[in-house]
């Protein structure tokens, strides 16, 4: 529900709900397994991020917004808006002086919403705000009033207007893939538009969930993960095979319709028919077991206990709902958690906390409305829907999302029974989500607190940003910005930056810091003067308040060279040194036209001054590493200096596959034969460097 957040034409003075403002503001030489099934990470998203308090401004407590110049202008704006509306559904959008989407909004007659906000009085203080800033606005005209409120939705998403609740963290969902533009179908997990032919089972509440469930699907139904070109590439089976992870149809060791029956249970199994195939495969352990064919037993054992793991990892799984998506609301200390369970094939695919951006004078329902219709802006809505609060516009975002789907869509507030438990169960989870995030953020706020004493700074500083570098003897040279706030790592406007200039000379760490810091000031320069504006794509215009650099007096007077030739003065500049050998608790502070400072071991401060540090160096080594990787697939190891095809052979005898020997100890490697311990160490070092 969005039409719930402006004041109906029909509503009593001061009754009306009004929308909140917005926030200010990643064999033969061959490898033996394909490179994107051995490199399956267990990367889990994360989750959002509580949006800064909204009070109205102090001159405006208590003010009559009727008597202001500004809701003069504004009405008149309107007013002469009213005169041209039309009387059919649409969407319009309320523009400020220098062309912002101040709001927007849908209706069934324009003119007669449009109407309503130009009386005189009888607005509470966000509308009266929101009519003072107006100087113009833009009407769409519909054909129905569900294509309206799905417009409504798409444009919110996309302008991110001030006065409109605004979901958070949007990400797209996973989803399992099983092709079926093959032979032998693979599985393997898919973000993005479902055109590739094949069956898709989802969504996933986060991507973790789909690596542990492909996993355990390939040990229980033995169904290839490669990539085709790796399939048809291959002349004997792969480690995959060996350790009983694929049934190996590339190179015949299973026949064509036993493939097919395999990829058949797999695909029963997401669909739901999951006690048909585990009483199926328990049947044929049995028989197994009584021909004294006891290896085939025990492979139908293992492949029972692989499904028995996938639906004890989905906790809880619902009898009488088959296809629902679960949505509970809670309101706390003026924020707001929406929690959201995904049920599908009668299973339980993960849940997803969402913090969505409302002012805490929105009720429950108004809030989860409004998220509703944002949520299935971009995502195919299940045939029921769950909700812990009645919203108003039940009926309307039913019938626009079954114009969406192209089916029958149901929205309940169940009363009893399994359907109630389940949204009790997403309404538990919310109501811990928020206090979990809400303590984080007291805790947070407390370092920043303690870091403006510790180090003498003259604000708290809103936003962090922390810069580091990486590189192997100047090749694949990367830079990396991480930023933190008030609510922790902000990890959607992390950046990284590939290193660009020929000049520079390998490994030279403080030109590599000034064309980063470079390249970061100069697009900040360059964006428009309005940086309480959200952010939006790669630019983050958003300015620090305090930027630290992971080096020592070099690298900030580095640093410092760059903001002097900019004519940058509005941050705070700090470089963090590693104390001797590298010891955590030992580290030196620099700031300009200020001694060395070094805090106690135990300091809250220094703790999370390190934890900031060791976010970036995380990153930027993630960062080199995927740079660095696409060069090893790219050219093989003979990239690293003194490894020949003899030893490269060597390596991949005894490991198997390229991922191996990546994660291979010293020890390990130098046990090769034909490695020398000063070639382990050469190999090692090649793939776990260290920074700078």
């Amino acid at each position: 529900m969005i039409d719930d957040q402006e004041p109906r034409p029909d509503s009593p003075p001061g009754s009306e709900a009004a929308p909140a403002p917005a926030p200010a503001t990643s064999r033969s030489a061959a490898q033996d397994i394909d490179a994107a099934t051995a490199s399956l990470a267990v990367e889990e998203d994360d989750e959002g991020r509580l949006p800064e308090p909204i009070e109205p401004e102090p001159e405006e407590q208590g003010a009559e917004p009727g008597r202001s110049s500004g809701m003069a202008i504004g009405r008149s704006a309107i007013a002469r808006a009213v005169r041209l509306a039309p009387t059919s559904p649409g969407v319009y959008r309320m523009l400020n002086a220098t062309r912002d989407v101040l709001y927007v909004g849908k209706a069934k007659n324009v003119k007669k919403r449009l109407a309503s906000y130009a009386r005189p009085t009888g607005h509470v203080l966000r509308i009266a705000r929101m009519i003072a800033s107006t100087v113009e606005v833009e009407v769409i005209s519909t054909a129905t009033e569900p294509e309206a409120l799905l417009l409504e939705a798409n444009l919110i998403k996309q302008l991110r207007p001030r006065f409109n609740v605004q979901l958070r963290d949007d990400k797209s969902f996973p989803y399992i893939l099983i092709t079926g533009d093959h032979w032998a179908p693979q599985i393997l997990k898919h973000r993005g538009a479902q055109s590739r032919p094949g069956r898709y089972f989802g969504p996933f509440a986060s991507v973790g969930a789909v690596n542990r469930t492909i996993t355990a699907l390939q040990r229980a139904f033995l169904v290839r993960s490669c990539s085709d070109s790796f399939f048809e590439s291959r002349t004997r089976p792969c480690l995959l095979y060996q350790i009983k992870r694929c049934a190996g149809p590339c190179t015949g060791e299973v026949d064509f319709p036993g493939y097919s029956a395999l990829v058949r249970e797999a695909t029963d199994f997401l669909s739901g028919r999951s006690r048909a195939v585990k009483q199926q495969l328990a049947e044929e352990m049995e028989k197994a077991s009584e021909a004294l064919e006891f290896e085939t037993a025990a492979l139908y054992r293992d492949r029972l206990a692989a499904l028995a793991a996938v639906q004890s990892q989905q906790g809880i799984n619902p009898r009488t709902v088959e296809e629902a998506d679960v949505f509970a609301v809670h309101q706390e200390g003026g924020y707001f958690c929406v929690e959201v369970f995904f049920f599908r094939t009668g299973q339980n695919w993960g849940n997803r906390a969402y913090f969505p951006r409302a002012e805490k004078t929105f009720t429950a329902e108004e809030v989860l409305g409004a998220f509703l219709t944002q949520f299935y802006d971009d995502k195919q809505p299940p045939r029921l829907i769950l909700l812990s609060h009645a919203i108003e516009d039940s009926e309307l975002l039913t019938e626009a999302l079954a114009v969406k789907a192209g089916r029958k869509v149901e929205i309940v507030v169940p009363q009893r029974g399994e359907k109630k438990e389940l949204v009790g169960h997403a309404l538990t989870n919310a109501r811990e989500a928020l206090g979990r995030k809400l303590a984080d953020t007291a805790t947070q706020t407390r370092l920043l607190e303690a870091l403006v004493t510790t180090l003498q700074l003259p604000r708290v500083p809103q936003r962090i940003e922390v810069y580091d570098n990486s590189h192997i003897q100047g090749t694949n040279a990367v830079g990396a910005m991480i930023v933190a706030g008030p609510d922790g790592f902000i990890k959607n406007q992390y950046r990284k930056f590939n290193i660009r200039s020929e000049t520079l000379n390998p490994g030279d760490d403080y030109g590599m810091m000034r064309e980063v810091l470079e390249r970061r000031f100069k697009r900040l320069l360059a964006a428009p003067a309005d940086t309480a504006a959200p952010a939006r794509g790669d630019d983050v215009p958003q300015w620090p308040d305090l930027v630290i650099i992971d080096g020592g007096r070099g690298q900030l007077n580095a640093v410092m060279e760059i903001v002097a030739k900019l004519g940058v003065d509005r941050v705070m500049l700090m470089a963090v040194a590693k104390g001797p050998d590298r010891d955590a608790g030992r580290e030196t502070l620099f700031m300009p036209g200020r001694e060395p400072i070094k805090l106690e071991p135990r300091d809250p401060v220094l703790y999370f001054i390190q934890r900031l540090r060791d976010e970036a160096h995380r990153f930027v080594i993630g960062s080199h590493r995927k740079l660095r990787k696409k060069d090893i697939r790219e050219a093989g190891l003979q990239e690293i200096p003194g490894i020949g095809p003899a030893r490269k052979r060597a390596l991949l005898h005894h490991f198997g596959t390229l991922k191996e020997i990546e994660r291979a100890s010293l020890g390990d490697l130098g046990k090769v034969p034909g490695i020398s311990a000063e070639s382990a160490k050469r190999i090692f070092d090649y793939f776990h460097p260290q920074p700078g």
